[in-house]
């Protein structure tokens, strides 16, 4: 069964690792404060799927590695410079979507920004 002190457990680990709004829709975030304000124990079961999907979403974020984050987040961002700079006549532009290094440099740059 969820209870609030597991809920508040989450949501700290989640905002001291930068993910509660990064992560989280308003909506979801709003679900969660008033969880936490309103209820002891979460008894409905409707309550208690919609936690178990936030809290799911949670825990699936802070597990992702910050190697899998940049992969994630510099492979996005070769896909559109590659697609850009094709349009715009580069010939071997094509060729960035799969460089590795590429993808790894773009993606700690925006991550560090």
């Amino acid at each position: 069964m969820l209870t609030v002190q597991g809920l508040l457990k989450i949501k700290s680990k989640a905002r001291t690792n930068g993910i509660w709004y990064e992560a989280l829709s308003h909506a979801e975030r709003a679900i969660v404060d008033l969880t936490i304000r309103c209820v002891e124990t979460i008894r409905s079961p409707t309550l208690a799927k919609a936690i178990t999907k936030i809290v799911s979403k949670i825990t699936q974020t802070l597990g992702k590695s910050f190697l899998q984050k940049v992969q994630e987040v510099g492979s996005d961002l070769a896909q559109n410079l590659s697609t850009v700079a094709s349009k715009w006549g580069h010939k071997t532009a094509q060729r960035w979507k799969d460089d590795q290094r590429f993808i790894k440099f773009l993606g700690v740059t925006a991550l560090n920004t």
